[in-house]
Parts: structure tokens; C-alpha cells; sequence
């Protein structure tokens, strides 16, 4: 006998589903930050190795199609130097860093707010013309 049951049902079941699988990635990440200073704080690998295993994840990335380019030596830099800062658990500098982060995206999103033009339905435009004058266009 099949099993009914509502949607109302079903999305509660999925959300669950969904915030469960983020406790579990937020707890994943915590651990390995875990484990990284550990073995950093044993001498275990440096930035070097950080810069070198970013390059290479790239150059795999890139050989798979998955990205179109490699990345400049700069932006690798500053991946890496973003990777060590957390494992390094420099929080002054990961807070500086965010509020970097955060005021270039507000730059940003200022840059992009900028007049639009809106476009009316040629109805729209054919009743003002045939409202106003015969002989003349309107573009507003």
C-alpha cells in the first residue's frame, strides 16, 4: 500500500535534512582546522606548502576542464596566505581581513546600483503617441 504524505510534510523533512547536512559541514571544518594547526605547530608544512599544494590543486582543476585558466601567481599568494591565516588562527588578521572582504563587495555592489532604463511595451508607447501627436515618436 503506498505511503502518502503532504508537501507541507515533505519540506519540513527536507529543511531538516538540509540544516543537518550544514551542522555536519560547519563540525567537518572545524575539525580539520583542528588538525592543520596541529600538525603546522609540529613543523609539519609551511606556507611554501600551503602555496605549493594550492598551485597544484589548480593545475589539476585546470587539466580536468573544471577551470578555464590558471590563476596568477598573486591571486595563488592570496589563497594561500587566506589558507594560513586560518590555520594559523590569527583572528586579528582574519577579522581585518573579512572586513576587507566585506567593503570591497559593499564598493562593489555601489559601482552596480547604477541608473537603469526601463523599456514600456510597444502599447504602452503606441497609445501615448497617438495621445500626444501623430507625426512624433516618444522615447523616454
Amino acid at each position: 500500500m503506498p505511503m502518502q504524505i503532504g508537501l507541507e510534510d515533505l519540506l519540513g523533512m527536507l529543511v531538516s535534512r538540509v540544516e543537518e547536512m550544514g551542522l555536519d559541514m560547519d563540525n567537518q571544518k572545524s575539525r580539520f582546522n583542528i588538525m592543520f594547526r596541529m600538525l603546522y605547530k609540529k613543523g609539519l608544512f609551511t606556507d611554501k606548502d600551503a602555496l605549493d599544494a594550492i598551485k597544484e590543486e589548480n593545475k589539476i582543476l585546470l587539466e580536468l576542464g573544471l577551470i578555464k585558466a590558471m590563476p596568477d601567481d598573486k591571486t595563488l599568494q592570496a589563497a594561500a596566505d587566506n589558507l594560513m591565516l586560518w590555520i594559523k588562527g590569527d583572528a586579528k588578521e582574519i577579522k581585518r581581513s573579512i572586513e576587507e572582504l566585506q567593503k570591497r563587495i559593499q564598493e562593489e555592489q555601489e559601482k552596480q546600483n547604477k541608473p537603469r532604463i526601463d523599456v514600456a511595451p510597444a502599447g504602452v508607447l503606441n497609445e501615448l503617441d497617438r495621445a500626444t501627436n501623430k507625426n512624433k515618436k516618444i522615447i523616454l
